[in-house]
């Protein structure tokens, strides 16, 4: 008995062994290489809080305040529009009118300047395919007048300003207040332009680089099917830190299983090939699958799908969860529509609107999606709603 398993001991454990390999492997990846590797990536789970959240918040806000003082700039130097493009008067229905709502914030980070400048600059870089595309400012400032970012951009875009001097109505939370500025500027977005598709941007969003590339293969190529053409909404943006495999939604799960399908297979193949061993070993196959499965967990699907941006066509289009609204597209008549459930509804704290909006799949029976990766850059640190001296990354 005991030389039996003095066998399979040695069987198992000499350094040709699969067993050893794969241990090697395991430990190497898991316990040196990756530590060392992501210990600085925000959103992986080997990243060191600790250590670097602080010096990183910190670094990120003398970047974003350095970019709010190069977008003012830009529009210092940036050549005055003659009335008529300024306005906005040119009477023909665009394809996509970008909305970008807005409020007074700090105004060392000047954000709607970020914002603007970025949409205002990638209008110009896609040149003759966008020509269907406007953008429109809604100032939703209590005294429209005290913005003062605003007041420059009213010089290059047209602008809808939302007056609400006088007494405030005391029975109107900040939740809800935020929910009936949201309705004012998507109601002026169809009655000023009457667009087709209007994209709501809040004045913290930055604008990705590809994002008209890939919104108008979304527009004129994948909305066409039924499912999509129908929905209430369309997210661009979901935050980084909830785009985890490991969540409570089935597509994220169905997708992390085939993640684990299709590189299972394949690195057995190299295995394989690196070892001179028989070509499949279904034991060696599943180990494959869930070291594939538990690396991309704990780097961080976020970054996963990074990738995704090498083509317009790469990007998912999968159904919608709660959180947040920083960039809504909606077509004309969903549109119509969602001001209506929305006039319906009362926000408050714990139901602010991106949940007011969820809640309207499930009550109304509609569908929404969310477009992966993300088409916006959150960099807002500093909330509008919620004060806060000290604001971290996470």
């Amino acid at each position: 008995m005991l030389h039996q398993a003095w066998q399979l001991y040695g069987r198992w454990c000499r350094w040709s062994s699969p067993f050893i390999h794969l241990l090697t492997l395991t430990v190497v990846t898991f316990g040196v290489l990756t530590p060392l590797i992501c210990h600085r990536l925000l959103h992986s789970y080997f990243y060191l809080r600790r250590w670097h959240l602080n010096s990183m918040s910190q670094e990120f806000l003398e970047q974003n305040q350095q970019e709010g003082q190069a977008a003012l700039r830009y529009f210092e130097k940036l050549q005055i529009p003659n009335a008529s493009e300024a306005s906005g008067s040119d009477t023909f229905q665009p394809l996509l009118l970008v909305t970008i709502i807005t409020v007074q914030r700090r105004n060392d980070f000047h954000y709607v300047l970020q914002v603007a400048s970025h949409f205002h600059r990638l209008l110009q870089k896609c040149g003759a395919r966008c020509r269907s595309h406007r953008i429109l400012l809604c100032n939703v400032e209590s005294d429209p007048s005290s913005h003062q970012d605003v007041r420059l951009l009213s010089s290059f875009f047209p602008m809808v300003s939302r007056d609400k001097t006088g007494n405030p109505d005391p029975r109107v939370n900040q939740f809800e207040k935020e929910k009936q500025d949201y309705i004012f500027c998507l109601e002026q977005s169809l009655l000023t332009y009457n667009p087709e598709y209007v994209l709501i941007v809040e004045d913290d969003a930055v604008p990705e680089e590809e994002i008209f590339a890939v919104l108008q293969h979304l527009l004129l190529a994948r909305f066409s099917k039924p499912y999509l053409r129908d929905a209430l909404y369309f997210k661009l943006y979901h935050p980084e830190r909830l785009q985890r495999y490991f969540n409570p939604e089935p597509m994220r799960i169905l997708e992390w299983l085939g993640l684990g399908m299709f590189l299972g297979p394949m690195l057995n193949c190299v295995y394989s090939w690196a070892t001179g061993r028989p070509s499949l070993s279904w034991p060696i196959v599943l180990f494959f699958a869930l070291y594939s499965m538990a690396l991309s967990e704990l780097v961080g699907r976020h970054y996963m799908l990074e990738l995704r941006r090498l083509a317009p066509t790469l990007y998912n289009i999968v159904p919608v969860t709660e959180c947040c609204t920083p960039a809504m597209l909606f077509s004309a008549p969903s549109a119509r529509r969602v001001l209506g459930y929305l006039k319906g509804l009362h926000c408050r704290q714990g139901f602010a609107k991106d949940i007011a909006l969820y809640s309207l799949l499930r009550t109304k029976g509609e569908n929404a999606y969310v477009v992966e990766p993300n088409l916006v850059r959150h960099v807002g640190m500093y909330s509008s709603l919620r004060l806060n001296d000290n604001p971290k990354l996470l």
